[in-house]
């Protein structure tokens, strides 16, 4: 797990954790909507915690009863995390979109890792966590 921090000090002394407690809409960069697919039950188990998930997926109308938006951009709402669950190459396209909307914080989920772009993140204020599971992150954590 690769935790690369920008975001103001914590109000504890994990990061995740504080991230984790305050965040309230996560959109999640790839989400299926197919049941089987890991990025559709990562965003259910979340969901299922309370979090508000936004599908961003431009090949699908709506997952687990969210409305999809084709990128970042479109999003009418304030987004507190962005859940990346696409191939590296696609990664940095959406870093700059996050660093357009100022959104906190990036979430690279496990093999995805982009340094690039998780550099140009951090340099733009953003707390960055790459290579890490954020549901086996938030079980670890809210048992």
């Amino acid at each position: 797990m690769k935790v690369m921090s920008a975001m103001p000090a914590p109000t504890q002394n994990d990061p995740i954790t504080d991230l984790l407690k305050t965040a309230k809409n996560i959109a999640v960069v790839g989400l299926s909507g197919n049941p089987l697919r890991p990025s559709h039950g990562v965003a259910a188990y979340l969901q299922g915690r309370g979090y508000r998930i936004i599908p961003v997926n431009p090949h699908i109308d709506s997952a687990l009863g969210e409305k999809s938006y084709a990128s970042l951009l479109e999003v009418p709402e304030k987004v507190d995390i962005v859940n990346i669950f696409r191939r590296p190459q696609f990664v940095e396209a959406v870093v700059d979109q996050a660093i357009q909307l100022k959104v906190p914080a990036i979430w690279m989920q496990e093999e995805v890792i982009h340094e690039k772009a998780a550099g140009k993140a951090r340099r733009a204020g953003i707390f960055v966590v790459m290579d890490c599971c954020i549901l086996k992150e938030h079980r670890a954590r809210f048992r």
